[in-house]
């Protein structure tokens, strides 16, 4: 499709994609809130899941799920399937990347490899239409879901997406990625730390209020409930400068990990420390980046 005849699918202000839904856990809240919700999950075992966890809000219509896989859109063809590696120790990691698969190995668990079915996102938007928020978290593949909206003249008022851990030129790219379709807002959101540090505000700012105890994992907050300072590009690209500094030394391939000496254990608590004292936040962790349309008026927010 030319670049300049975009898509005219309408935006539903009550409509939530949750794409990469793991067990329902922010489906959920979506729901309880008030918002319809299109949802995405690749693993079959957790699909069936939460077509049991969900079924009630299924059965009125609120809540569908797609089940199987987004890749590049260069991948569709119909009936095509892709290779899931399903993580047999911890369920979130479950990825189509190979190199997230291996990251997954080494940090000792094992994967069990399936054939699912690929997702055409285009004509899921086009079907159900452009959503107030979309939550990414599909490991690895989250800004095929953000540059497919290229292709539409609407965007979501709001976006997060798991950002990438292992290079500070993958995080550039998300945010251009992010510019260029209108988001002009940013906030980097620790994820970790979210069951004890979030909760939802009263009076609600986003649908309906919830009380709410996030569970591990969870997403936690959206759009203008998140709290805190929304950043211009430059402000959250010197912020995850900070981030990466941390991933570098203690992260998942951290260099301070291979230190095997007398007193490096030492030497990676008190850089530990010194880290969270520049990031007020947990080390290293992992972020959510979360985006706002230029479009949305702040002042109302």
């Amino acid at each position: 499709m030319s670049m300049n005849k975009l898509y005219d699918t309408p935006k539903c202000k009550d409509l939530i994609y949750d794409i990469g839904m793991h067990k329902g856990e922010d489906s959920i809240f979506y729901l309880q809130k008030g918002f319809r919700v299109t949802a995405f999950e690749a693993d079959p075992d957790l699909a069936r899941l939460c077509r049991n966890r969900l079924k009630e809000y299924i059965d009125r219509g609120e809540v569908t799920i797609v089940e199987g896989a987004i890749t590049n859109l260069d991948s569709i063809e119909t009936g095509q399937k892709v290779q899931f590696y399903k993580n047999l120790d911890d369920s979130v990691w479950g990825t189509i990347c190979v190199d997230w698969a291996e990251r997954n190995t080494r940090l000792c668990t094992s994967s069990k490899l399936l054939e699912v079915n690929v997702i055409d996102f285009v004509s899921i938007l086009q079907q159900h239409g452009i959503p107030y928020y979309m939550k990414i978290d599909i490991e690895g593949v989250d800004m095929v879901c953000v540059n497919v909206l290229k292709l539409f003249r609407e965007r979501p008022d709001y976006i997060s997406i798991e950002s990438s851990k292992t290079r500070f030129t993958n995080i550039k790219r998300e945010i251009d990625a992010l510019v260029e379709l209108g988001y002009d807002s940013f906030q980097a959101v620790e994820q970790s730390s979210i069951p004890y540090s979030q909760s939802p505000p009263y009076p609600a700012k986003e649908g309906s209020y919830v009380d709410q105890a996030f569970e591990f994992g969870s997403s936690g907050l959206f759009g203008s409930e998140i709290g805190g300072r929304w950043k211009s590009k430059r402000e959250i690209l010197r912020q995850y400068r900070v981030i990466f500094l941390a991933y570098y030394l203690i992260g998942d391939d951290g260099i301070m990990n291979q230190w095997k000496f007398r007193g490096s254990s030492t030497i990676r608590a008190l850089t530990n420390s010194f880290l969270k004292l520049l990031t007020k936040t947990t080390v290293p962790g992992w972020y959510d980046t979360h985006a706002r349309h230029s479009s949305v008026d702040a002042g109302k927010v």
